[in-house]
């Protein structure tokens, strides 16, 4: 008990840490859980990660909040909207298994890694956009199903957000780190409302690793403040290149 407290409270730590720069974080996190508490329902599992996951991100924004302009008056609109997918996906999540899914998030990923190594340049610049009534429904439309997604399965929401971020709205690197984050936190509370609310989830372990999240988070935020958008940038590109890999693997030998 005591040895898979401390690795998953580790595997919370360094999720906290990736997950505040770029997104990623349940590449870690969710795996841990699975492997340390093999016979728990998954259900179960995914709500215990959302959890410790609201805090993370949390502490994240706060932190990125010091540091980094947060465009509210964009973001508070699309809050309910991400809040509602997500809600919707932890829903479904209970009645089909999110393995289902799997073979998608690879193909997906690799979509976004090919578009932003291609366009070199893309969110090395903050020039936000201006987006009009269509743009503004198709962005709000997309971000609905990421968080959809995230209450659904998960792993890659924040840099699907952060691309998303960059490609509809100019956001660059850092500034979409931040509002990334910001979206995290509401998709991480719906889902952890639907898994709260119809579950009963492993409420120790959701503590331990919400402390070793936000620990985490703060660190990975100070880097990302600390070394800028080329920096985010790189540790974007490792990341879901990890991401990929994993989930790829996951979807080959684990179906």
């Amino acid at each position: 008990m005591f040895a898979d407290l401390v690795v998953v409270g580790l595997a919370a730590f360094g999720a906290g840490l990736v997950d505040a720069m770029v997104g990623g974080g349940g590449l870690i996190q969710l795996p841990a859980l699975l492997t340390a508490y093999p016979s728990t329902p998954p259900a179960v599992l995914l709500g215990t990660n959302k959890f410790a996951s609201v805090f993370g991100t949390g502490s994240a924004v706060m932190r990125f909040a010091r540091g980094v302009r947060i465009p509210w008056k964009m973001l508070l609109p699309l809050l309910p909207v991400v809040f509602l997918g997500a809600l919707g996906g932890a829903r479904v999540a209970t009645l089909i298994p999110p393995t289902a899914f799997r073979p998608l998030v690879p193909v997906m990923l690799a979509v976004v890694l090919m578009y932003m190594l291609w366009h070199k340049d893309l969110g090395t610049t903050h020039a936000p956009l201006a987006v009009g009534r269509r743009r503004a429904l198709a962005a709000a439309l997309l971000l609905a199903g990421t968080g959809f997604y995230d209450g659904f399965f998960g792993p890659g929401t924040g840099s699907f957000f952060m691309f998303l971020l960059i490609r509809l709205y100019g956001f660059d690197f850092l500034h979409a780190a931040a509002s990334a984050r910001v979206l995290n936190v509401a998709t991480n509370a719906g889902a952890l409302v639907w898994f709260g609310s119809q579950l009963e989830l492993l409420w120790l372990v959701a503590i331990l690793m919400a402390v070793a999240n936000m620990s985490g988070a703060v660190l990975g935020t100070g880097l990302a403040l600390k070394h800028g958008s080329r920096f985010v940038r790189r540790i974007f590109v490792g990341v879901v290149l990890a991401l990929i890999a994993r989930t790829a693997w996951q979807a080959l030998f684990l179906a």
